[in-house]
């Protein structure tokens, strides 16, 4: 099937980029195969799921149905509703059970490719186990049967494990999707474009906050975006501070929503140490004093919830770097945690004067340092690094008495699953202005890692800083010794 035999419905202004998403998904929608059609839609809470699939319903004409918190019963009676509501028949009672109700979805359509939602499918299967299969049943049944109705049935939901499981192993729908679309957060240059942040250093701090999650300017904060570079704190004050305001209050929601099943004071102890620097399992074990099994428990659950991320080292491949996944846990939990019980009382800005030295230590240079990365990989030039980005990761010390630093950003190229060529090695600091003290330090690390058995032949120094770089060190770089990279080049350049 040739893209050209696709109808490609027109993305409405209101739904803000997501131009990739939305062509895979007006793809599926119309494909003219005939036959059902099976689509996974996942991804955390408030990155604008169910607003994008609600616009793609509207403009094909197609069907919705968002999942509540119900028992079966209930579920089964406003699912018939809404399909008799659609079809424009009088409701007949809900169905009798799954089999119907699955049945009588995938026969909507009239004969036309038409997408059928079911919005936060993981409810529906916590009430019975069964669904999955009974979808499976029916989508080969049909398929089997032809006929007229062409449904482009869409399974989503923000509950990422039980997703995952969904569409994996041996579960009946494995194999069974055409589409597999994950909805992520906007990477940092989108999200200064939706916060309409022009500054890059504001357009960096408003990240560092709040991240690429969309519901937060729209609904948790009132479409408070700041004012300029020096409306930050007040900003700051007058949102994430302010009790009266959503946002203030998100982090524990989140919490709670995505991580229902864990256990809540083990999820808040071991993310408050991620944030305050420890970061790998056997350390924050150590440092909340809890057996390791319990901790690594936790710690994987955190991470298929898409809360806590986790990379390899890329000088020590056998360890595991953690690290909070979304920014305003972040700020959450080395920010405002600490003055939690004062939070809800005194003057918010005396408490962010308080703070502000905690966020640019704990929040806004470890930020740096992933955005840093991210860059690397998904903006920088291959002519940057002489070579294709596959990964950017942090790399630790080779040896506790080596007297040469952590790389934040260690640049590699592809290799399957060996080691790629080490194109960089870079320092990232966030608040510090960068002089050739810098770059004879990478010189020496370099120097390290080719006694110890790395090609270093190409890799080239980098630095990276939120601060600026000394006259001395911007000649190095006219000289071809150092690759740098300030917010200007991170929000504009290559």
């Amino acid at each position: 099937m040739s893209r050209t035999d696709v109808l490609q419905y027109a993305k409405p202004d209101t739904v803000f980029d997501r131009d990739a998403e939305w062509e895979a998904l007006t793809a599926f929608a119309s494909d003219p195969r005939p036959g059902p059609g099976l689509g996974a839609v996942s991804g955390r809470l408030r990155q604008g799921k169910t607003y994008l699939l609600r616009a793609l319903t509207e403009a094909a004409g197609g069907f919705y149905f968002g999942a509540r918190e119900a028992v079966r019963s209930e579920s089964l009676r406003l699912l018939g509703e809404r399909i008799a509501e659609y079809a424009g028949t009088p409701p007949e009672g809900r169905p009798r059970g799954w089999e119907a109700a699955v049945d009588a979805l995938l026969a909507l359509g009239d004969g036309r490719p038409l997408p059928v939602v079911v919005d936060e499918f993981p409810r529906l299967v916590r009430q019975s186990p069964s669904l999955p299969s009974v979808i499976c049943a029916a989508h080969r049944r049909r398929a089997a049967e032809g006929g007229g109705a062409r449904p482009r049935l869409l399974l989503c939901g923000s509950d990422l494990p039980v997703m995952h499981r969904l569409f994996s192993g041996p579960s009946p729908l494995h194999g069974l999707a055409d589409l597999e679309l994950a909805v992520r957060p906007l990477d940092f240059r989108r999200a200064a474009r939706f916060w309409g942040a022009d500054d890059p250093r504001l357009a960096f701090l408003v990240h560092a906050v709040v991240g690429g999650t969309p519901a937060y300017r729209r609904d948790h904060v009132w479409d408070d975006a700041p004012g300029g570079p020096d409306d930050f704190d007040d900003w700051v004050c007058r949102t994430v501070l302010d009790p009266r305001r959503p946002l203030h209050h998100e982090a524990g929601r989140l919490l709670l929503e995505e991580a229902d099943h864990l256990d809540r004071a083990l999820c808040h102890s071991a993310l408050a140490a991620v944030a305050l620097g420890c970061s790998t399992t056997g350390g924050i074990a150590e440092c909340l004093d809890t057996p390791l099994a319990d901790v690594s428990r936790c710690l994987e659950l955190l991470h298929a919830c898409g809360l806590l991320g986790a990379e390899p080292d890329a000088f020590r491949p056998n360890v595991t770097r953690l690290r909070i996944a979304e920014p305003l846990l972040a700020f959450e939990y080395a920010v405002v945690r600490p003055w939690r019980p004062s939070a809800e009382r005194g003057d918010a800005a005396a408490r962010w004067r308080r703070a502000r030295p905690f966020f640019e230590a704990a929040v806004a240079a470890p930020h740096f340092a992933q955005v840093c990365r991210d860059w690397a990989v998904e903006f920088a030039d291959p002519a940057t690094f002489g070579g294709t980005p596959a990964t950017a990761l942090h790399g630790s010390p080779l040896h506790p008495a080596d007297s040469v630093p952590a790389a934040e950003v260690v640049v590699r190229g592809p290799a399957g699953e060996r080691p790629g060529a080490l194109l960089s090695v870079g320092l990232a600091r966030w608040d510090e202005v960068m002089d050739v003290s810098h770059l004879e330090r990478l010189r020496r690390l370099v120097a390290l890692l080719a006694e110890r058995g790395e090609d270093t032949a190409r890799t080239r120094p980098a630095c990276y800083s939120g601060a600026g770089f000394t006259p001395a060190l911007r000649a190095a770089e006219a000289d071809g010794d150092v690759v740098l990279v300030g917010l200007d080049r991170l929000y504009r350049g290559r």
